[in-house]
């Protein structure tokens, strides 16, 4: 079994949307099914399907965060060294080719979002980053093509708002 790694605020809300979903929603809808059974035939009551369809979702969904929350591992990237890009390490990196500046955080897969810089650990790019010192040099394959990138620094990463 794999671990996932990810930050608190996340494992958090993981468990409550979790709890959340098997406590509460969980009744809901079979109230809708047993109200929606009542009306009579199955076959065109669409209410009933409709219901049944919503209940598979939320099953699989639970399913999901049943997983993911057995694999969780809460890491702090406080309490985790910075020297070498890691778990919740801010990394500013520099295009060697034109001095352009791109800054990228480590995070887990359920953090990530690249549009905002957070980039989970599992990537490619990450891979590459990982490890590595101020000063090291990369080369990462993009969409556009393979850059190579000088790491600048490299930090702790501050709280996930």
């Amino acid at each position: 079994m794999q671990k996932e790694p990810m930050l608190q605020a996340t494992y958090s809300r993981l468990s409550k949307e979790l709890e959340q979903l098997k406590s509460v929603e969980r009744g809901a809808i079979a109230k809708v099914i047993d109200t929606a059974r009542e009306l009579g035939d199955l076959k065109e009551n669409a209410e009933y399907h409709a219901a049944k369809d919503k209940q598979g979702l939320m099953e699989a969904r639970i399913a999901d965060l049943t997983d993911l929350v057995g694999r969780a591992q809460v890491i702090d990237p406080a309490k985790l060294p910075h020297e070498r890009v890691s778990f919740g390490s801010v990394v500013e990196l520099v295009d060697q080719e034109d001095d352009s500046e791109i800054t990228y955080t480590l995070v887990g897969s359920q953090e990530s979002n690249p549009e905002d810089g957070l980039i989970s650990v599992g990537s490619p790019m990450a891979r590459v980053l990982l490890g590595k010192e101020e000063g090291d040099e990369v080369s990462i394959v993009l969409p556009t093509g393979k850059k190579t990138f000088d790491i600048e620094s490299i930090e702790a990463m501050k709280a996930l708002s």
